[in-house]
């Protein structure tokens, strides 16, 4: 006896969409996403820069936001991050020092620190921050942010730390001063300019920039983190190079960052 196989159009169907669903599947894995440990100063910038990025490249990412120091910590810890984007040098200088990572940190633009206020009826000035109005003072951990070192810096240099130091209250990064000024559980507080400037914040509240001469150039640096995996590292390289590049160090002024030398 002879067996006939007929196929019918339905069968044929749910087979190629079998192989459709197991070919997408595969492009998934193979499409490497870029792990990029990121300093809370640089969270909105970082936003923009990310997406020029992904579409000049194809190359997706994810960005993980903390203060600097935290960062450090969880690289230190094992953390699968490919790249590490600074708010200064100091950090990416550990991971060297303790060979963690190859090269010596390279300055990718610098910061600038800001007064910033929501409270109506106030103006941000050194001397505000003396003023009775003025209850509580922002600023992010100087043991872990880097823009927190630079104010706590700024109020010594202007003589004005020690009637102020009642008044402060930290945050664990810039993310979390923000939060502060928002909701206005603080005053005033210090935050970088790439915050103030940055669409999501941009004319909400006034604020100040402060005289960089009061405080230590806040030098931002990035380094790749080596990876087992030699797509993640060719990605990692990649975006490594376009931080330097004329379209990313544009994005960064408009964020208020000066370029990198």
């Amino acid at each position: 006896m002879k067996f006939k196989c007929i196929t019918s159009p339905i069968k044929n169907g749910v087979f190629l969409l079998t192989i459709l669903i197991f070919f997408s599947c595969s492009n998934k894995k193979e499409n490497v996403q870029l792990r990029i440990a990121t300093a809370a100063n640089m969270q909105f910038a970082m936003k923009e820069l990310v997406q020029e990025f992904s579409e000049k490249t194809g190359i997706t990412c994810e960005t993980i936001v903390s203060s600097s120091g935290k960062l450090t910590a969880q690289i230190k810890a094992g953390a699968a991050y490919d790249i590490f984007v600074s708010a200064n040098t100091k950090y990416p200088n550990e991971l060297y020092k303790s060979r963690i990572v190859s090269q010596k940190p390279e300055i990718y633009a610098y910061g600038s620190l800001v007064l910033w206020t929501l409270k109506d009826g106030l103006k941000p000035s050194v001397e505000l921050l003396q003023d009775n109005r003025i209850k509580h003072i922002a600023v992010a951990n100087p043991k872990t942010a880097p823009y927190g070192s630079a104010a706590i810096i700024f109020l010594k240099n202007t003589g004005v730390y020690d009637q102020v130091k009642p008044k402060l209250v930290f945050g664990e990064s810039i993310s979390s001063v923000n939060q502060f000024i928002f909701s206005e559980s603080a005053e005033i507080g210090f935050t970088a300019q790439s915050v103030v400037l940055s669409p999501k914040m941009k004319g909400k509240g006034q604020w100040l920039s402060l005289n960089a001469d009061v405080y230590p150039p806040i030098e931002q640096g990035v380094v790749l983190i080596p990876q087992k995996e030699e797509k993640r590292t060719e990605n990692a390289a990649k975006f490594y190079k376009f931080l330097f590049s004329p379209e990313a160090q544009q994005i960064l002024r408009e964020y208020g960052y000066q370029p990198a030398k």
